[in-house]
């Protein structure tokens, strides 16, 4: 460095008076904005490093701070995952428990109504078999359960006892190959055996012929022709029927278990009851209102009518039909006055004798003369109505003398 200071001495000091010279012009001369020149290419000269680093800066800044909040972001997923999967198990734990009340209360309910002695048990679980038919229940021996004892629900019937123990006792279903019962049709009342699907979880209908009418869709109930089931316990609807070379071959799914099983009843003492009758509509029970009572109207009032106003005197209004004795007497003082050619408030007319006895007149062009007949001397005169009051004689004023 010495060396070329020491060398190009020279041109080093003409270069250090040209650079000196350069700034004292950039600071003396402005821009048009009036800004120096010399802070013009200082600011020009620091804008792209300044602008670089500030790049760099937001950029790391931004990403840590993102990254930061992606993790908190990250964790608050998982725990609302977690909350919705508890959710969805407390969800699915309360439909179970609710669908378990709705099957006890209903199981309470068909218990009251039904006359078979029953007692309840829970399914406690099932068979060990791939096509096990089987289940166990929690109700043995020991509260009174035999082998042989119907099993139902309040859907249908369920299977029966095969083995007691004396804690409990195993129940052959329905739908097992081995399982029979005596069943008949709702409404053609045709007789047959049901018997469990061979690998299916229906039943079958055995020993109906095919000149028997059977209806898809028709109800069979138990007979009690097996003395095991009582008679009139549903059992299922009929999915399909078809005719076969001798018998007819009829599905049937029992709607007992159809929704699965967790609590069923057993039959202690049956008692038979009658199937329904599927013409018969269910009896509904419909409030009626009772009758209003009778209005007693009054009889219209008539305004009193001014013989003087509109020229000829004008009739009272003729009574239509006489309900009381006053009006039977007020009809009968009107046919005395049309009998004797009365107007009552005409002015001047004589007054009407209320002592005839009034006929009805003959009709025009009769021959017959018109009698009127007295009435008998010991006839007492009947008293006029209060009522009506026989037009008084018009009073002639008399002037007074001066």
């Amino acid at each position: 460095m010495e060396f070329l200071l020491s060398r190009y001495r020279n041109l080093t000091v003409l270069l250090a008076v040209l650079l000196a010279q350069l700034l004292l012009l950039a600071y003396q001369v402005k821009s048009s904005a009036d800004v120096p020149l010399i802070r013009v290419w200082a600011v020009a000269a620091v804008t792209p490093p300044a602008r670089i680093i500030e790049g760099l800066r937001s950029g790391t800044v931004g990403f840590a701070r993102d990254y930061i909040f992606l993790r908190d972001l990250r964790e608050e997923n998982q725990h609302l995952k977690q909350e919705r999967d508890q959710l969805k198990l407390q969800k699915q734990f309360l439909e179970s428990q609710l669908q378990t009340a709705d099957r006890t209360r209903a199981l309470v309910e068909f218990r009251s109504r039904t006359p078979s002695k029953t007692i309840g048990a829970s399914v406690i679980m099932t068979g060990t078999g791939a096509d096990s038919k089987v289940v166990f229940v929690d109700r043995g021996s020991a509260s009174g359960i035999q082998r042989g004892m119907a099993v139902i629900t309040a859907d249908g019937i369920v299977g029966k006892v095969v083995n007691s123990y004396p804690m409990a006792s195993q129940v052959l279903l329905a739908t097992d190959p081995t399982f029979a019962a005596s069943v008949v049709s709702q409404k053609n009342h045709v007789h047959g055996t049901l018997k469990g699907g061979i690998g299916r979880d229906t039943c079958i209908i055995d020993h109906i012929q095919n000149e028997d009418k059977v209806e898809v869709g028709e109800w069979f109930y138990t007979s009690g022709d097996d003395r095991v089931f009582p008679k009139g316990l549903p059992v299922g609807q009929v999915h399909s029927v078809h005719d076969g070379r001798i018998l007819k071959d009829i599905v049937l799914s029992p709607t007992a278990l159809e929704s699965g099983l967790e609590s069923v009843l057993i039959v202690l003492d049956g008692a038979h009851q009658a199937i329904p009758d599927p013409a018969t509509p269910p009896a509904t029970e419909t409030y009626v209102m009772p009758a209003p009572p009778a209005e007693n109207k009054p009889a219209p009032v008539t305004a009193p009518v001014d013989p003087t106003v509109g020229g000829a005197p004008q009739k009272p209004p003729t009574v239509s039909k006489a309900n009381t004795e006053a009006d039977r007497m007020m009809e009968r003082y009107q046919k005395i006055g049309e009998a004797q050619n009365h107007v009552y408030g005409g002015v001047g007319s004589r007054v009407p004798d209320f002592n005839v006895a009034t006929k009805p007149k003959p009709p025009a062009g009769s021959s017959a003369p018109a009698a009127t007949t007295q009435p008998p001397a010991a006839a007492k005169p009947v008293p006029a109505p209060k009522s009506v009051e026989p037009p008084s004689q018009p009073v002639v004023p008399v002037p007074k003398q001066q």
